[in-house]
């Protein structure tokens, strides 16, 4: 792009950098403007990825868990899918599923909740 070391020896600081716009400004500018007021649609163009739907950022897919004999399922899965335990299920319940999970070297992304509150008291 450029086969000069340093800024070439022009008077202005920055004109170096100036881009030069042929008729794309009137796209910009006419066609491509918005009436005042008006929000963004829905649009299949704003979809994501079809391989990374659905994951989180951690390259996990979440699935949810209400007890043992479902956390099972993901035995062989453990490198795919991360366990997320149900909001309705009891502490005594999570404390199990939670341990059977470092057995099955399961994720599980939600460990703590509920927990916490229960070794305190």
């Amino acid at each position: 792009f450029f086969f000069f070391l340093g800024r070439p020896p022009i008077s202005s600081l920055f004109s170096f950098m100036k881009v030069v716009l042929g008729k794309q400004w009137y796209q910009r500018r006419v066609r491509g403007r918005r009436f005042k007021g008006q929000f963004l649609m829905p649009s299949i163009g704003y979809g994501s990825n079809k391989n990374t739907r659905h994951m989180m950022p951690d390259g996990f897919l979440k699935f949810v868990v209400h007890n043992v004999a479902e956390l099972e399922l993901l035995m062989m899965q453990n490198k795919r899918y991360a366990a997320e335990i149900a909001a309705d299920v009891s502490a005594k319940k999570r404390k199990v599923i939670v341990e059977r999970a470092q057995q099955l070297n399961i994720k599980v992304t939600n460990w703590q909740a509920k927990l916490r509150s229960e070794e305190d008291n």
